[in-house]
């Protein structure tokens, strides 16, 4: 007779909570795959392999930083600071980078 013996309900319990899981995300994986996944591959993928559309960039979907994006101006773009920070004076004429 062990401890765990004590707590075997709930141990059967996680364990079905975690077997329900694993089989919903299994389906969502399948329904994915074969609902998504292929058509695609089916339809735009082989579009852009035989140069129907233009190759897909992944610049064009990319968020774009702050500095990059049109009517916005950076008042500070990465700012080199004149703290009271240790660093070395030999490559250095007066404190200015």
């Amino acid at each position: 007779m062990t401890i765990l013996s004590a707590f075997w309900p709930f141990y059967q319990f996680l364990w079905t909570v975690f077997f329900i899981i694993m089989f919903l995300v299994g389906f969502w994986c399948i329904f994915m795959f074969f609902g998504f996944v292929i058509p695609l591959w089916l339809t735009e993928g082989l579009k852009e392999y035989f140069g129907k559309v233009k190759p897909f960039d992944p610049e064009d979907i990319r968020s774009k930083m702050v500095y990059e994006q049109e009517g916005v101006e950076v008042i500070y773009n990465e700012p080199k600071g004149h703290g009271p920070f240790i660093h070395d004076h030999s490559h250095d004429s007066h404190g200015h980078h």
